[in-house]
This record gives structure tokens, C-alpha cells and sequence, in this order.
């Protein structure tokens, strides 16, 4: 009964509806404050080879993933069996953070959030070789003032 409880809870606190930054976001209908856990990120548990088989950049037209890394090297993939964090969008200034604990991503207020705003938090993804030739492939459209124009981490 507490999972239907947490469930209904998080329905009346969030909501995915189309967004300015990229198809749709996830935007929360009351204010919420720093260091809050919001939402869990979920999905199915597949190993690093098996993220890179589903979602091979090669044959994709721009970078479109559920995926997040855990720390062991595992993927969460939130295409399969995920819930309305997958639709949370990046900003190269966020609202959130995520964090790994135990094996779980949660998705944290990292500064107060107003009703009705727009859930977002910086992929930072990490920078393979020959991404360079490929910067618009991984571009940005949070149209934040410090936008660095990538979804990318940067060079290390």
C-alpha cells in the first residue's frame, strides 16, 4: 500500500507535458526545496554492452537515450519499465542533481524550485574520443544565459 501511496503522491506533485527545451519535461505543480529526493530514476538493469547495442549513436540522427550509468558499470534504461523521471531534460543550469545511492539514481532538488518550473539536471555526459566532429550531435537547447551548447561534460 506505501508503493501506491508514494506512486499517487508523485502523480499529484509532477507532471509531463511539452516543453521548450526538448519534446516533453517534467514539471512540478508545487514548490519544492533544496536537498528534496523527488523522484527515483528507473528502469530496466542492463549491462554497459547491451546500453551500447540498444542505443548505438552510429545509427541515430542526434543522441536520444534513457540510459543512465551506475557506478559498477551497469545501465539504467528507463525506455523499458521506467517511469516520468526519463522525460526530466538536461540544463547547463539545473534546478537538480542526480545522485547514486546504493545502486539507486535519485533525482535532488539542488536550489529552491517554484511551482510549475521545469525539472532539469546537467547529463554531463562523458566525452568519448572523436566527439568533437560530432558537437552538434550532442547539442544543447536548454537556452540557458551560460549555456555551453552541448549535453557533453566537456573535454577532460
Amino acid at each position: 500500500m506505501a508503493d501506491l501511496d508514494a506512486r499517487l503522491d508523485l502523480e499529484s506533485l509532477l507532471e509531463v507535458r511539452g516543453s521548450s527545451i526538448q519534446g516533453r519535461g517534467v514539471f512540478t505543480r508545487s514548490s519544492i526545496s533544496p536537498g528534496v529526493r523527488i523522484i527515483e530514476y528507473v528502469g530496466e538493469i542492463i549491462s554497459g554492452e547491451e546500453a551500447d547495442r540498444r542505443y548505438d549513436d552510429h545509427r541515430m540522427e542526434r543522441h536520444q537515450t534513457y540510459l543512465f550509468s551506475l557506478a559498477d558499470g551497469r545501465c539504467i534504461d528507463g525506455q523499458v519499465g521506467g517511469n516520468m523521471a526519463r522525460f526530466i531534460n538536461h540544463s547547463c543550469e539545473p534546478n537538480c542533481e542526480a545522485v547514486e545511492i546504493e545502486g539507486h539514481i535519485w533525482i535532488q532538488a539542488s536550489r529552491p524550485i517554484d511551482a510549475g518550473e521545469e525539472l532539469t539536471y546537467d547529463y554531463a555526459y562523458e566525452w568519448q574520443e572523436g566527439d568533437e566532429a560530432h558537437a552538434g550531435f550532442y547539442s544543447c537547447r536548454c537556452g540557458a544565459p551560460r549555456c555551453r551548447g552541448t549535453i557533453l561534460a566537456g573535454p577532460s
